[in-house]
């Protein structure tokens, strides 16, 4: 077998039928949260907890919020802390874009909107929701954990 060799520079055609474009088999554990949070009407849901939160038919559309949240789960099973960090992951990854529900030609949400959501919604709300989502993983028998550490530590910040 030869070796291939990288191009240094390649033209891209200006059009591309939608059948050449890339497309990603998925994750297995985005697709799986994905099936049981439909199952579990999460968007509805959501949707009925942040609803007081947002104008009326005032303004353009919003985030929904089931995006908003599957964005930060992304960010917590990823290890992902900053709003510009899992904006850009669900942005770069094909299987990310898939498990928020947006195509190929669709932009994904932005830092400035993610940031613009939680500062509109209360804790109660996130809370409220990250509590369902734990209820839903419960009732389908996906949870086992039986025990909750804390740690209480205080360290004194040098800066």
């Amino acid at each position: 077998m030869s070796m291939g060799k990288r191009e240094r520079e390649r033209k891209s055609d200006l059009w591309l039928p939608t059948t050449h474009l890339a497309q990603s088999p998925g994750h297995p554990f985005y697709e799986r949260l994905n099936a049981v949070l439909r199952d579990a009407e999460f968007d509805s849901r959501a949707e009925e907890l942040c609803g007081p939160y947002y104008a009326k038919g005032k303004g353009r559309p919003s985030v929904p919020p089931g995006v908003y949240f599957r964005m930060l789960l992304v960010g917590y099973f990823e290890g992902i802390s900053s709003e510009r960090g899992i904006a850009w992951r669900c942005a770069d990854s094909l299987a990310l874009r898939s498990f928020l529900g947006f195509a190929l030609d669709e932009s994904t949400p932005d830092s400035s909107s993610l940031c613009r959501i939680r500062q509109r919604l209360d804790v109660e709300v996130h809370q409220a929701v990250f509590q369902m989502v734990l209820e839903i993983l419960e009732k389908r028998g996906l949870l086992r954990g039986k025990t909750i550490g804390i740690d209480a530590t205080t360290l004194e910040a040098n800066a």
